[in-house]
């Protein structure tokens, strides 16, 4: 039975063509508080009718919005950005409630979601053109940009108002209608976004949030000719169905996948400092961040140091509820990651792999598992090929610059890459020779709305944020006027 904490959950439903629509009628699947295993709601499914009413929906509304001048389109994108703000402790909670993680960092992720909705208020004033040189008197040669169309938009449930901010702020951006389907796992949290869409003054029909079995929703979705642009973030598989999918349509796509993020860490750091920021960027929302640091490979001469220290921060790191202030991480959001996290630490053991720190499962109820730390792992073990999306750190030593280059770039992961050294010669050559599309370089702050967020290689194609992203959400039409 749920505890009293669930009747601060949020209603849940659909969003279709400016109406708010219940279960009745409809599927419903629960959604569970991952620190209790509790349900806290029932979440209606969209039928395939529910999902030509959003299209038809879309269609119509990009006939609306793209008739809006930007500079009034970034007005009420500029108000939602407000309202998040003012609702901020809100779906905060909301969302730590539903995603596990701690109530600090999706404080964060709330302003940082209004920061996107800002930068895509003013970045769509700015989608410029351009007038070629005329070749005869009279003549008008130009290149302007126009919105792509509709977009079909899928996000995934370890950010569930950053995702939903990202691709929802640069489709409206650009003057495009769009059709979210934010994670089941997370869904109040994309409706909160809607809502202060909504109650900016947003005009029905330009945006509709549907939830369902995801592969019913995206292939009666990316069927239909009305959707233009298809935008994704999760695993390399399901991007890579998607894209086919949207290749019997010439859909534009933008495919923000999977990562095994390595950490390079050289012999003239302050071992301490960097130690507390390894630390820190691991174990956010428990490792399940998709640029998250995952294969740690340090110079042989502080490998030990590093190690132990490592492990140390691991077993004092504070894990429970996240809505508890006191505690840095919460569960992992399923039970299924939980299993996936036991199965890939026990292969190490067995290929030869040290447990440092964790290594287990916490208390129950809940979905928690210790931050983990293994040292001297081998390349054939599961861990160092497939992305864990877990609270485990991997720490090897290397000896020489070339071989860590090499071992960094080994995987077909490409989203992003760190480097910690005082050298200014080797911070660039890192910058220049790491195979992503995220650098950090000395720094795990790689994202903020001005800059471009994608990978490269089989981690995805296509950037989100940034001019990059806007420019997604367009298309490039040549004029001559005679």
């Amino acid at each position: 039975m749920a505890t009293q904490l669930a009747s601060t959950y949020a209603d849940l439903g659909l969003f279709i063509g400016g109406a708010w629509l219940g279960a009745e009628g409809r599927k419903t699947s629960p959604v569970i508080n991952p620190a209790t295993e509790e349900v806290i709601g029932q979440l209606p499914h969209a039928t395939p009718a529910d999902l030509d009413r959003a299209l038809a929906a879309a269609d119509q509304g990009f006939r609306v919005w793209r008739g809006v001048f930007p500079d009034q389109r970034g007005k009420i994108l500029k108000r939602t950005a407000d309202l998040i703000r003012e609702r901020a402790e809100e779906i905060a909670r909301i969302a730590t409630m539903e995603a596990g993680k701690s109530i600090h960092e999706t404080r964060i992720e709330v302003q940082m979601s209004a920061n996107i909705f800002e930068w895509f208020a003013e970045e769509g004033r700015r989608a410029y053109g351009r007038v070629l040189p005329q070749r005869t008197p009279g003549t008008r040669l130009a290149v302007i940009k126009e919105p792509v169309g509709p977009v079909a938009a899928f996000a995934p449930w370890n950010f569930p108002i950053g995702n939903p901010a990202r691709k929802i702020g640069a489709a409206l951006g650009a003057g495009c209608s769009c059709i979210m389907k934010p994670a089941e796992e997370t869904p109040a949290s994309g409706l909160a976004v809607a809502r202060c869409l909504v109650d900016a003054g947003l005009p029905p029909g330009v945006l509709s949030v549907v939830y369902g079995v995801p592969n019913d929703i995206s292939t009666h979705l990316l069927a239909s000719p009305i959707i233009r642009k298809v935008s994704f973030t999760g695993s390399i598989p399901v991007g890579k169905h998607l894209m086919k999918l949207a290749a019997e349509g010439m859909k534009r796509t933008t495919m923000e996948l999977g990562g095994h993020a390595p950490v390079l860490v050289f012999d003239d750091v302050d071992v301490e400092k960097v130690l507390d920021a390894c630390a820190t960027a691991k174990y956010r929302n428990a490792g399940q961040v998709c640029v998250s640091p995952t294969r740690f490979y340090v110079h042989e001469k502080i490998y030990n140091r590093f190690v132990d220290g490592f492990a140390t921060r691991a077993k004092n790191w504070t894990v429970g509820d996240g809505l508890d202030e006191k505690n840095k991480m919460g569960p992992l959001i399923h039970a299924r990651r939980l299993a996936a996290i036991e199965s890939l630490i026990e292969d190490a053991k067995n290929c030869g792999a040290n447990v440092k720190a964790g290594g287990a499962r916490l208390r129950s109820p809940g979905y928690f598992y210790a931050p983990t730390v293994l040292s001297d792992v081998p390349n054939k073990a599961r861990i160092m090929n497939e992305e864990p999306f877990g609270p485990v750190a991997v720490i090897n030593s290397f000896s020489d610059y070339d071989s860590v280059i090499q071992q960094a770039n080994r995987l077909p992961y490409g989203l992003a890459a760190f480097a910690f050294t005082n050298s200014a010669h080797r911070a660039k050559l890192v910058g220049e020779q790491l195979e992503a599309g995220m650098v950090g370089v000395n720094t795990f702050a790689i994202s903020v709305p001005e800059s471009p967020f994608g990978g490269v290689k089989e981690s995805g194609h296509g950037s989100e944020e940034g001019i990059e992203g806007l420019e997604a959400c367009l298309v490039t039409k040549f004029i001559s006027e005679a």
